[in-house]
């Protein structure tokens, strides 16, 4: 009788169990890389994308979804952890950050709940996994793995549309795209340009050969939703299919511009789910989504509670908030080149802040370089052959503000920032940008360097809601009078690079940066600060210093920096010399002695490498 009893528990259990797992959806995500929504469902007649067509006649289209930034492992910080990368501190690409020990990502919860978790394969989140996120994570990984009735969150990331297969070897790219058919093959002298590359055979090729690649890549979401199908799991699985930022092409990826931004995304509801939808199959919504925003959706579809960290709202399930009325974001260092902007947007505008102005767009990088495309768009530069759009990437200097009208110019080639007409716009929404970096507690306002110094090895999230590690306020002033500065500010300026603080002091120094000559009657205040105890600012008063003609005192600096004994500082030092171009010939013997190996960041590590083999030849010329 006692075996019994418990038998019929057990099989209660079982069954309150089967019940519970059964009123859970499974979730699919099928996703790509560095691909725009240029797909046949979003009104691309050039694109050839027949099975995401027929999804997204299946789904909920949204036609104004947004990475956080145009890179991937800042973006893809932000999908995992529903928390802003310039909050985590993983908002420079690449970087390492610490998270907080009791810190989860979100498949973690859905894992605590009963669900598996796999993802197959790229993680590239700029912070080391925690174990408890993933079931697996591996090429090998496979909702197929699960026990038995167990329902799954699973991830497929699919490459072949990434950057480097824009440029790779023609062997390879005729594997990538082995099974597209001739009439599938896109003619480059039919391929549609944006207004802002140059018509070249180069752009057009590349541009022809990111068409295939998405082709491409809608055979592999053909070949995910046939083993959905062939499994029977269909009918109980939500899939999302979308891109981890834009398309990957120079002056696209690695920006904050819409293009670099916007994703294609389709979500299908089965029919037993579909009261979770918001519209029916087929149709369109242009509410405002963000990649902070997907792992709270995720939780809200699985019918979990959400934790209080996110900084991101669900816009699907049960715990779906009221459509955004903004999306925010930025751009912080890429690879070899730092720079700070920040952009919010709405459906009709969007505006970027250029806190560092004096740098241009195009900063030489080398993986960018990798690009017939951007080698022949540099070639028309030097030779005075760019005018109009296609001349705003290789410009000396940036403008501090830029407002376009999304609707009228999706390129975002007219800034409005300087129309009067827009003025009451321009005011909104940079009063809006600066709450958003508020509330966000925004890290990117204090140089790489002394982010890592003033954490101390511990996480950077808590770093953020510290007022005396990251005094927020005095440096979004301090930015905003570096940014803005004429010659009658050079008081406030002086007083700003001596301040207590080494960031309130490193963007004195860049506000005399961005002033170029008007700094003049500043030259001995600029000298001073060579003996600064900070290395940013030090560096920073050497740039201006070189702009005055003053190299005598600047290079000096800049040979000691890359001897520093820390990574950031060398880095810092080789982006100095490379925006001094010819300027810094001098310093090729120290260039190639600057090799260092950083135990902190492998990724610093190989920038410095990259720039002490290419530097020599670029500023030799």
């Amino acid at each position: 009788m006692c075996c019994l009893r418990f038998l019929i528990v057990g099989l209660l259990l079982a069954l309150r169990l089967s019940a519970a797992d059964a009123a859970r959806p499974n979730i699919l995500w099928i996703t790509c890389e560095d691909t725009s929504p240029h797909l046949g469902a979003y009104g691309d007649t050039f694109a050839v994308t027949p099975r995401l067509d027929a999804l997204a006649r299946e789904s909920v289209r949204y036609t104004q979804a947004f990475a956080y930034t145009g890179v991937c492992a800042p973006s893809r910080s932000c999908l995992i952890t529903g928390v802003y990368p310039l909050r985590l501190g993983t908002h420079h690409m690449r970087s390492q950050a610490p998270l907080p020990a009791d810190f989860k990502l979100f498949p973690a919860y859905l894992r605590a709940a009963g669900y598996y978790a796999s993802n197959n394969v790229k993680e590239d989140y700029n912070f080391a996994t925690p174990r408890a996120t993933w079931d697996e994570s591996s090429n090998r990984a496979h909702w197929r793995k699960r026990a038995a009735g167990q329902p799954f969150f699973s991830v497929f990331n699919f490459t072949v549309s990434h950057q480097s297969q824009i440029f790779c070897s023609d062997e390879k790219y005729r594997e990538n795209t082995r099974r597209l058919t001739p009439d599938q093959r896109r003619d480059p002298a039919q391929v549609p340009l944006p207004p802002f590359h140059p018509d070249t055979p180069e752009f057009r090729r590349e541009w022809a050969r990111h068409y295939e690649n998405v082709t491409a890549i809608d055979y592999q979401v053909a070949d995910v939703l046939a083993e959905l199908e062939a499994d029977g799991l269909a009918d109980d699985t939500i899939v999302f299919f979308f891109s981890d930022h834009g398309t990957g092409m120079p002056g696209v990826k690695m920006f904050a511009w819409g293009p670099s931004l916007r994703v294609p995304l389709l979500v299908r509801f089965p029919p037993k789910w579909r009261h979770l939808a918001p519209a029916a199959p087929g149709t369109a919504t242009d509410r405002l989504v963000s990649f902070v925003d997907f792992a709270p959706t995720v939780l809200s579809l699985a019918g979990l509670d959400l934790p209080g960290h996110f900084q991101g709202a669900a816009f699907l399930g049960p715990h779906a908030g009221a459509p955004r009325a903004l999306i925010f974001g930025g751009k912080d260092r890429q690879g070899e080149c730092a720079d700070t902007i920040r952009y919010v947007r709405d459906h009709r505008f969007q505006y970027l802040r250029n806190f560092q102005p004096h740098l241009p767009y195009g900063q030489y990088m080398s993986y960018v370089w990798q690009h017939e495309s951007t080698r022949a768009w540099e070639r028309l530069h030097r030779a005075g052959q760019l005018t109009g759009p296609p001349a705003r990437y290789f410009a000396p200097r940036k403008a501090v503000e830029e407002l376009y009208d999304v609707q009228r110019d999706p390129w975002q080639v007219n800034n409005l920032a300087a129309d009067p007409a827009y003025a009451a716009d321009l005011a909104r929404l940079r009063a809006s940008l600066l709450a958003q970096m508020t509330a966000a507690g925004d890290l990117g306002l204090l140089p790489e360097r002394e982010l890592h110094l003033r954490s101390a090895g511990r996480d950077f999230y808590t770093l953020a809601s510290d007022p005396r590690r990251n005094p927020l306020p005095d440096l979004l002033r301090a930015a905003d009078l570096a940014g803005r500065a004429t010659a009658a500010d050079l008081p406030a300026l002086a007083a700003l690079v001596r301040a207590d603080d080494p960031a309130l002091r490193w963007w004195g120094a860049l506000g005399h940066l961005a002033l170029g000559a008007a700094a003049r009657p500043a030259v001995d205040s600029l000298i001073a600060a060579l003996a600064d105890p900070s290395p940013d600012v030090r560096l920073a008063a050497a740039e201006a210093l070189a702009g005055l003609d003053r190299l005598d005192q600047a290079l000096p600096v800049l040979t000691a920096a890359l001897r520093a004994d820390d990574g950031f500082t060398r880095l810092s030092a080789l982006s100095v010399i490379s925006r001094l171009g010819p300027r810094a010939r001098p310093l090729i013997p120290a260039i190639r002695a600057a090799t260092y190996v950083d135990p902190r960041n492998k990724d610093v590590t190989d920038y410095i490498g990259r720039m002490v083999v290419y530097l020599p030849g670029r500023i030799g010329e």
